[in-house]
């Protein structure tokens, strides 16, 4: 069953911080504020397409980073917007997103109350070295703190990390990954960053103190995390940012690819195969994936096959039922 969520971006409000990284105009493609009235207007636009089944399963969501630390009288009137749908049984619930240093007892009794369902925490780093440089404002320890308060009122934990941050290097966010693991969120978002033209990261990048993560050495890393999150049983629900709403417009620089998630899961195959076939040595070898996995296992282009050719093994790809995501099975050709 399809399920459809209504997207809203509460753009820059209420954020006391301008992190490194951040240009939300250009993220979001807004500079508007919403209001009840949009909240109104766009559930009743995702209404009018889905069938009564597909909008009950699906939450309205307010995106945009700061969520809870928006102006209280504003806050409320999107809540109670949203609300009137969730009451009806028209669609499950609220998601919203925010800050780790925008939790707190008050807040979760007020999410509780008008129905919100799902909280994802921007934790971007839980390395206190990371978060600083990048102006975050917050700690790793407050990203703790206010996860598991969260869990504690039962709300669906949602947990965004970077990678490539001014300052980071693999090693730090492989232990992010393993923090946040501990934390046992719900679902995790993986955001590989992205140079926007007006930011700070953007004016270090120009100056040189900073050189963005490129695609290849992004999908490296991802091709790591990914399964760590999934072996865990923490569901990644997004890599890589949204295409479109202005994002084309202020890119300059890092890991943006509207397809990066599966240019990142191509990673994840073409590493397994490489594992297995350096124990059978040089040949021609047929590997074996789920039939929806082929074009990963093959990858962009038939990338994975040309750089397994150059590498002196000859390879094709066929699809064996039974066999799960990212599982590889290799026969001689």
């Amino acid at each position: 069953m399809k399920h459809i969520n209504v997207a809203l971006f509460v753009v820059h409000k209420g954020c006391p911080h301008m992190c490194s990284f951040c240009n939300q105009r250009s993220i979001s493609g807004s500079g508007k504020d919403i209001t009840a009235a949009d909240v109104h207007e766009a559930a009743q636009t995702a209404i009018a397409s889905l069938s009564q089944s597909e909008a009950a399963g699906g939450e309205i969501a307010f995106f945009g980073g700061s969520f809870t630390m928006v102006e209280r009288e504003y806050m409320l009137s999107l809540l109670e917007a949203a609300y009137e749908y969730v009451e009806k049984g028209i669609f499950k619930g609220i998601r919203i997103s925010t800050r780790p240093d925008g939790i707190n007892r008050e807040i979760c009794e007020i999410l509780k109350k008008y129905g919100v369902t799902a909280v994802e925490l921007g934790a971007q780093s839980l390395d206190d070295r990371v978060l600083m440089l990048n102006e975050r404002g917050h700690t790793a320890r407050q990203v703790e703190n206010a996860s598991r308060m969260l869990k504690k009122y039962g709300f669906e934990l949602g947990l965004q990390m970077m990678t490539g941050l001014y300052g980071s290097v693999d090693s730090d966010s492989i232990e992010t990954a393993e923090k946040i693991i501990d934390l046992a969120p719900d679902t995790v978002r993986i955001y590989p960053t992205v140079v926007i033209k007006g930011t700070r990261l953007y004016e270090l990048m120009k100056n040189g103190e900073f050189v963005p993560k490129g695609i290849p050495e992004t999908a490296q890393l991802c091709a790591r995390l990914i399964p760590m999150f999934e072996n865990a049983g923490i569901k990644v629900i997004r890599v890589g940012l949204h295409s479109g709403g202005g994002v084309e417009e202020g890119f300059a620089g890092g890991a943006y690819h509207p397809a990066l998630r599966e240019i990142c899961e191509s990673r994840i195959y073409y590493d397994s195969a490489v594992r297995q076939l350096e124990k059978l040595g040089k040949g021609s070898y047929i590997l074996g994936v789920s039939p929806k996995e082929i074009s990963k296992m093959t990858g962009q282009k038939k990338e994975n096959l040309i750089k397994l050719r150059e590498n002196g093994w000859e390879c094709t790809v066929k699809g064996v039922e039974g066999l799960s995501k990212y599982e590889v099975e290799i026969h001689k050709g």
